[in-house]
């Protein structure tokens, strides 16, 4: 499913030079293709603050400190953070309630620097595991090239 997603990706986002019209398409596509999710979009980087972008769910949290939460740890640690249950991780932010999962995927420039996250919410307990954190890894390097 991911390797179609990626193609989709590249498809939707070749030639197209508007990083904010790349996001919603690439939430949307997600948020149509994964199942049992409640949340999925991204936060950009301003100065040491991440910063609401294009999602698909609910309303959201606006601004996200580095270092902070799920998304700013992250960006603290330029890792991958799948977290099966958020309400055990140390400093979660409940931007929603019925949030139980989260995966969150940093997204990089041409230069290697950090510029946002990719991040997905599930009302399910584990919904993320090691196959979801390859694909979306993958598809998010598809996404880094609007950031050239």
């Amino acid at each position: 499913m991911y390797r179609i997603l990626r193609t989709q990706l590249q498809g939707l986002t070749d030639g197209v030079h508007h990083v904010t019209a790349n996001l919603a398409n690439a939430s949307a596509l997600l948020n149509q293709a994964l199942d049992k999710i409640n949340w999925v979009g991204f936060y950009l980087l301003e100065k040491d603050t991440l910063v609401l972008g294009p999602f698909q769910g609910k309303p959201a949290c606006i601004e996200i400190k580095v270092g902070n939460g799920v998304c700013g740890t992250a960006v603290a640690e330029d890792s991958v953070m799948l977290v099966k249950n958020v309400h055990e991780f140390p400093g979660h932010i409940a931007c929603d309630s019925a949030s139980n999962s989260e995966i969150v995927i940093p997204l990089h420039n041409a230069a290697g620097e950090i510029v946002g996250v990719l991040d997905i919410d599930s009302p399910h307990l584990a919904r993320f595991d090691e196959d979801d954190k390859t694909g979306l890894t993958a598809f998010a390097k598809v996404l880094e090239r609007i950031f050239a």
